[in-house]
Formats: C-alpha cells, sequence, structure tokens
C-alpha cells in the first residue's frame, strides 16, 4: 500500500503489525496550494488508521479504522462509512486476519476497485470462533504484558470469511457474492479475487483440505457465482491465489492450472477461456504445453493477440519472459533469453498501451532495470544499471558459484556450490549446507543474493551447498506430492545423500560439516544435525517450526491433513522424536519470543525435550521481536551470531588449541 503522506515532525511513526500490514497517521496534502486535511473518520479526530488508498477515479478515497470501511468522492467531500460491522482483532472489513495476511492473500489488503471505480469488493473476515494466541511482551513496562490476536492452528476454528460489494453510484448497496453450491466446498478459503468488468469478479474458492477449488465469474449486481473452472488434486492444490487476466470485454481469460505433461506429472501452464455465444459452456484451450512451469502471466494484448508470461521452460532455475499467440498454432518465443549472458532470472511488466515493456534482471550477475520496445524487441532505456554495487563486488573477493547435476530416483536435480574466490582443490574446507525451504519452495536459483552465508564463503573459507530434492517446486507434481503426510521424510533421505556425495570431494573437511535453515528450513536442519547417518557437526535453526499441531491451519493441514481424527501424521512429523539424537551435536536456536507466525512456543516445547535427554543446545532469543525482524540492529546481530557461530564450530582443533593456551597465558599475566 502507498506510505502515508506526514508532516516532517510527525509525532506518531508507522506502528508494524504483521509483515505487510501497520497503522499510521494520514495526511492529505494538495500538490498546488499549501492545504492540508487530516483524514478522521467523522467520529473521532486525531485517528490510527489502518489503511488509506486512492481509488481508480478522480479523488476517490477510501481509509479503514477499527476495521471499518470509510468512503470520500472527492478530498472535500465528507467521509461515508460503507460498513460498520468491524470489531478490532474480531471481524476485519477490507483487510486481512492473521491468517489470510499471512497464508492465504499473502498480503493485507482484502479490498478490490471496479475499474471503473463504481464498486468497491471487499472480505469480511470473522475471526469470532478462532481461538486466541497470547504473546507476552517482557520489555516496555514493570510487569510482562500480554498482546492477544486470533490465531488458528491445525485442527482449530477457522476463519469465516465473505464478499461482499458495495455500489458507490446514487444511494449505497451492498450484495454479497454467494459461492458455488458444491459438495467439495464446505468449509473454504477465498484465495484471490479479480475484477473483470466494472460489473463482474473472478473468485476463486478453495476447500479447507485444499484439495478442490472453483474459479467463478460473480455478477456484482445479482451476486450470482457461476463457475468457470473446477480443480482437483491427489495432493494439495499449489498456487491457488494467482489473479487471472481478462479481454477487455471480459469474455476471455488467462489463468494457469497444473495440467498432466509426462512421467513427472503435472505443470503450470496457461489456460485460455472463451465464452461463446448461446452456449452454456466455455471452451477451455491450453496454449501452452511441456514439462516446464508458467510463473506467471504478465500481460494479454488484444490487438496482437499475444500473452507475455514468465517461465523454466529454458531451465527450472531461471526465468525468462516469453511470448505466445492466443490464436493458431499459439507459437511462442523467449524475449529475455538473449538479451544478457549476466541475466538468466527476470522479471517484467508492460506498459497500458504495451508498446513498452519493463525487464528486470534479477541474478545471477548485479540486478538492473531496462525498458525495451515491445515491437522491436530494442532497447529504449536503462533505467538502473546498479553500478556502484557492480564496482563495490569487482573490488572483494566473491564466491564462485557452481551447479551440478545430482540423481535421485528417477530425477535429475540441481545442487548449487558456492566456493571460495581462492579456491584451491588441494585444500580442505569446511561446508555449510542451506535448507531453507518450504514444499513447492526453491533455494536453488539464479536469483542474486548476498548475504551472511557469503561472509562465511568469502572470510571464513566455507563451501556453501544448497539443493532442492523431494518435495521442491517447478519439478513436476510427482516429486512436489511426494512429501504429502510424510514432512521431512524424503527431504531429509535426499539432503543426506546429497551430503554423502559431496562429502566425497577431497576438498570437503568431513570432520566439519554444518546445516542452517529457517522455519521449515528450521525443522528439516533440526532433522539432518539430528539423524543417524549425519555427518553435520553443528547446526542452526532460526523460528523451526518443532510440532504442526502448534502451526497455521493453513499450512499444516495443507501437507498434513486435519489432526483428527488421526493425527499419526502430525506425530511422525514432531521434531521431539528426535531430541535423544542431540547429545554428541552443536545445535543452536535463534527465536524471537514475540515471533507471531512460529510461535516461541514451538522452540519452548522443543527444549523441554532436550533438557528430558540431556541433549545439547544453544538458545538465542530477541526479547519482543516479531517473526520478521524490524530492528536493524537486530538483523545485523543475528547475522553475525550464526557467522560467529559456524567460524567456531568449522575451526580446526589445533588453532582452538593455540587461542585457548594464549588466553590462558594472559589470564596469568
Amino acid at each position: 500500500m502507498p506510505r502515508p503522506m506526514r508532516e516532517k515532525k510527525a509525532p506518531h511513526p508507522l506502528q508494524e503489525v504483521y509483515q505487510h500490514s501497520f497503522t499510521a497517521f494520514y495526511i492529505i496534502c494538495s500538490l498546488i496550494t499549501p492545504e492540508t486535511w487530516n483524514l478522521n473518520p467523522p467520529e473521532v479526530r486525531n485517528a490510527q488508521l489502518q489503511y488509506a488508498g486512492w481509488g481508480p477515479r478522480g479523488q476517490q478515497l477510501i481509509f479503514i479504522f477499527e476495521n471499518n470501511i470509510y468512503y470520500r468522492a472527492t478530498v472535500e467531500s465528507r467521509s461515508i462509512r460503507l460498513v460498520s460491522s468491524g470489531r478490532e482483532g474480531v471481524i476485519f472489513n477490507g483487510l486481512s486476519d492473521w491468517l489470510y495476511e499471512e497464508e492465504i492473500f499473502q498480503s493485507h489488503i482484502a479490498h478490490w476497485w471496479s475499474p471503473d471505480g463504481a464498486r468497491l469488493a471487499y472480505a469480511t473476515i470473522n475471526d469470532t470462533l478462532v481461538p486466541k494466541m497470547e504473546i507476552p511482551m517482557y520489555t516496555g513496562s514493570l510487569y510482562p504484558m500480554g498482546k492477544e490476536f486470533h490465531y488458528t492452528k491445525a485442527g482449530e476454528e477457522n476463519p469465516q470469511i465473505q464478499l461482499y460489494v458495495v455500489n458507490l453510484n446514487g444511494p449505497l448497496h451492498t450484495m454479497e457474492m454467494r459461492r458455488p453450491e458444491d459438495p467439495r466446498i464446505g468449509d473454504f478459503y477465498i484465495t484471490m479475487v479479480k475484477w473483470a468488468t466494472s460489473t463482474k469478479l473472478a473468485v476463486n474458492w478453495l476447500n479447507r483440505a485444499q484439495n478442490a477449488s472453483i474459479l467463478t465469474l460473480c455478477e456484482a449486481t445479482t451476486g450470482v457465482c457461476t463457475k468457470k473452472h473446477e480443480d482437483e488434486s491427489d495432493g494439495w492444490l499449489h498456487r491457488q491465489n494467482e489473479a487471472p487476466l481478462f479481454s477487455k470485454d471480459g469474455h476471455k481469460l488467462f489463468f494457469t492450472r497444473a495440467v498432466f505433461q509426462g512421467g513427472m506429472g503435472k505443470f503450470f501452464h496457461i489456460a485460455m477461456s472463451s465464452s461463446r455465444p448461446n452456449a452454456t459452456t466455455d471452451n477451455l484451450q491450453f496454449i501452452t504445453s511441456g514439462d516446464w512451469d508458467v510463473t506467471e502471466i504478465l500481460a494479454y494484448s488484444e490487438e496482437r493477440q499475444v500473452v507475455y508470461f514468465l517461465s523454466t521452460e529454458d531451465d527450472p532455475k531461471r526465468r525468462h519472459l516469453y511470448s505466445a499467440h492466443t490464436v493458431g498454432h499459439f507459437n511462442r518465443r523467449c524475449l529475455s533469453c538473449d538479451f544478457s549472458n549476466d541475466c538468466g532470472y527476470v522479471s517484467g511488466s508492460f506498459s497500458k498501451d504495451m508498446r513498452y515493456f519493463l525487464l528486470n534482471c534479477k541474478g545471477p550477475g548485479v540486478p538492473f532495470s531496462t525498458a525495451y520496445s515491445t515491437d522491436e524487441k530494442e532497447k529504449v532505456v536503462d533505467l538502473e544499471m546498479n553500478e556502484d554495487l557492480r564496482n563495490t563486488l569487482e573490488s572483494m573477493q566473491m564466491p564462485k558459484m557452481e551447479y551440478r547435476e545430482i540423481t535421485t530416483g528417477d530425477y535429475s536435480l540441481t545442487m548449487q556450490i558456492l566456493k571460495p574466490a581462492g579456491f584451491l582443490d588441494t585444500a580442505h574446507y569446511p561446508l555449510l549446507l542451506l535448507v531453507d525451504g518450504t514444499p513447492g519452495g526453491q533455494t536453488v536459483s539464479e536469483l542474486f543474493q548476498v548475504d551472511w552465508a557469503t561472509v562465511l564463503v568469502s572470510s571464513f573459507d566455507t563451501v556453501v551447498v544448497r539443493f532442492d530434492g523431494w518435495g521442491s517446486g517447478f519439478r513436476g507434481s510427482y516429486l512436489l506430492h511426494k512429501v504429502q503426510r510424510r514432512l521431512g521424510v524424503f527431504e531429509e533421505k535426499d539432503q543426506l545423500e546429497v551430503l554423502s556425495k559431496i562429502s566425497e570431494e577431497l576438498y570437503i573437511d568431513k570432520t566439519r560439516m554444518g546445516v542452517f535453515g529457517k522455519v521449515y528450513g528450521g525443522y528439516l536442519s533440526s532433522l539432518l544435525l539430528s539423524s543417524e547417518d549425519s555427518l553435520l557437526k553443528c547446526g542452526a535453526a532460526v523460528s523451526p517450526i518443532t510440532d504442526f499441531e502448534l502451526y497455521a491451519s493453513a499450512f499444516s493441514e495443507r501437507y498434513l491433513g486435519l489432526p483428527k481424527p488421526d493425527p499419526r501424521a502430525y506425530g511422525m512429523a514432531n521434531l521431539a522424536n528426535r531430541a535423544s539424537q542431540f547429545e554428541d551435536k552443536k545445535l543452536l536456536i535463534i527465536h524471537p519470543t514475540a515471533d507471531e507466525k512460529v510461535h516461541f512456543q514451538h522452540t519452548a516445547k522443543f527444549i523441554s525435550h532436550l533438557i528430558n535427554e540431556k541433549a545439547n543446545y544453544t538458545l538465542q532469543i530477541y526479547p519482543d521481536e516479531g517473526h520478521y525482524l524490524h530492528s536493524k540492529s537486530t538483523r545485523q546481530h543475528e547475522s553475525q551470531s550464526l557467522v560467529n557461530f559456524f567460524e567456531e564450530c568449522f575451526r580446526l582443533p589445533d588453532k582452538a588449541f593455540e587461542e585457548r593456551l594464549e588466553e590462558e597465558n594472559e589470564e596469568e599475566g
């Protein structure tokens, strides 16, 4: 959302809520005169708002206060309250609650303007039945205070969601969009809302088990939602919050869906659904095909009858910009493959008239942004080349990056290896395995990144390895769904296999190997460290999931189902089963105490098992910090702590002994 316009000496800073949301005081500023207006609800002054934003027409403005939506037709108009059912922390209008913000919409915004500004669609999310989670806040007062919010754990009551459209022209009129009658869609999520025309909007309904969904087109004037596409899966349905593209008249829509493409299962491709006059069903055609994924549909040109999209066709670890005709043989071409040898991972956007496109190169080299003409495919202007960063990196000893194919089962999967700039085949290096990922995710790609692991490679001569195995994305549904109801089992097996293979290299010191992961990766890193077959000496886990019954319903149930009446999948995945196997390992757990995503409860319960088993561990906390560390000093401290932990773990024994002797001599002196 746009940042609020504030006076230079605004007395109240932004107040962060969760990952995407915040509250603030808003001021409207005129660009012509020095006038300003405080944006306040009619009933109060000096209000801290949850959201403020412009509409698509003129000076239309909405803002949200105490979970109620207010509307102004112009800046100087009086504010009208569109809905009044909001209850702070309980009933959300136009905004997401925690579950929808983090797991479903992945945004705090839960309202959508019609293209002409005549209507506003908004979700009402009711957390009345959702159990509360209390997080203690230890600093700032004499007695710790509790921060409460509604949080659905696996198997508990989910928030209830309804979708409304309010007509802003003339007398206010609100209509509920009714979900389709289908026995598969009982307890449900709304995962996507997108206006097709000024009176029709696309809505995606997903059942709680997340294995059946219905894409509908809803009439804003009647609330009737008509099925456009149905989807089912033996596993779970992936990528359900992606919005389709529409032709101007709304009769043609483009969306991605997983379809069978041979021996590796389903891949995501572009479906084109066309309404036909006097027909009861739409014509559905798939524009793309192959054992690769369309990762995003960017634009549709009606004039050229061409759709533009990003895909992994060139390589699963890359993203390139492609075009495909929507008529005839659906001829396809890559627009970005030949632009730069240093650019294998791109994103893009098109101008409104489709004459130009912006290409953002995100790696493997230093990122840059360039504008191109759509027809000639010629460069128009370099917008940002990041020369300062490029010059800085050229003056430094940056890691060397290699890729190696590893065969596991019927798959050839990619391992990424980062080596020190002065790498020698005859030397012996410690190894760090990074496993920071979730099912459907990807850690091996050509995205540019510099992080604390880069410091280990460059400053402490460490080899860093990443590997996407079973459960990872962009390799087909068979590889992805293998982990269903057996989280950790196959990931542990193939990551250990990779460790075994890389440790055979003469330049790897088998006595100095470690692993790191965060959240789900923290779960996997703990499994790998505690495995009976593990060569690992040490491991670090940041905010690890240790018990999936304690975690968000939408996440845990997607992969493990409901914990009742059969909790066996949850029991098998519980990290407490491994508590006795950390005795001879070095384990560092880092966990902010106010983590609203992976509650500190995960670490607290797991540590109680470690203590009972006399296992070895070190705990580092960040008091009152949330899952996303907002403090720069805290982020730097966390990075330095990880570097220090692995530097000590990888330190050669004789070097450590010499340092201890020096310390003892200093104390005696």
